[in-house]
């Protein structure tokens, strides 16, 4: 059965490939997101023993909020999101850790197996660290707007206290990995090329010579047979006629 599946596939990826590029994109994207919904938890935990979480990180100030406080890019404030602050560095620091093991399991998976890349794998990885880093700005940017409410509904709104928190940890952890998503996969048609092999073009163009060398030897031995039938025909003489007067009558 798993034969027959992926003999399918197979046909499939050859016939609609970029179908099947972003079919498995999406699979192995949300196998990521299912890996960042389990590590991030472990590690909020782990860094909330620490003094991480008492640490104000509060970085790349630019512009103001509605209540006409200071906007940060990266906003962490120092203490407990449960008491009304940020999850200070512990919380950043869990989120860019899982964020960067999942996107480094993220390269090799897409890169291998979805685009089958065979470009330089220093290269991809210099652009695919560039784009990494412009997301994860960009992820930053738009975590200023709806982490506070996020986090205010479930625990404050709704009431769940610490449950509240854990929901919001899994809501906005799927709301990085949907702007990901989004973004990374043309970035990934761009970066992740698969060129034709050297020995694939070597044979397309050898198979093409061939082709050239036995349509020109087919062109030249029918001349020959031509020539030959020509040759062999043999010449039937013109019948002579005998013009007869009134005397050989």
């Amino acid at each position: 059965m798993f034969a027959a599946i992926a003999s399918w596939w197979k046909r499939f990826e050859e016939r609609h490939t970029g179908t099947a590029q972003f079919l498995m994109f999406f699979v192995f994207s949300n196998a990521v997101t299912v890996l960042q919904l389990v590590l991030m938890p472990v590690l909020r935990d782990w860094f909330a023993n620490t003094s991480l979480v008492t640490t104000d990180f509060q970085v790349l100030p630019v512009g103001s909020n509605v209540d006409g406080s200071q906007y940060f890019m990266f906003d962490y404030p120092a203490g407990e999101i449960s008491d009304g602050g940020g999850g200070g560095l512990a919380y950043f620091l869990a989120v860019q850790i899982t964020l960067a093991v999942a996107q480094i399991i993220n390269f090799f998976l897409q890169r291998n197996i979805t685009f089958k890349s065979n470009t330089s794998p220093w290269i991809a990885a210099m652009w695919y660290f560039i784009a990494y880093v412009v997301i994860t700005f960009v992820a930053a940017a738009a975590q200023g707007f709806y982490k506070e409410p996020v986090y205010s509904f479930f625990m404050d709104t709704l009431g769940w206290g610490a449950s509240g928190e854990t929901t919001a940890d899994v809501v906005t952890m799927i709301i990085n990995s949907a702007i990901s998503f989004w973004v990374f996969f043309p970035i990934f048609k761009i970066i992740f090329k698969r060129v034709p092999d050297e020995a694939a073009v070597e044979g397309a163009q050898a198979e093409s010579v061939a082709a050239e060398v036995a349509g020109g030897d087919a062109v030249e031995g029918s001349d020959v047979k031509v020539a030959d039938a020509t040759t062999a025909a043999p010449t039937t003489p013109a019948p002579t006629t005998t013009s007869q007067g009134p005397e050989g009558r």
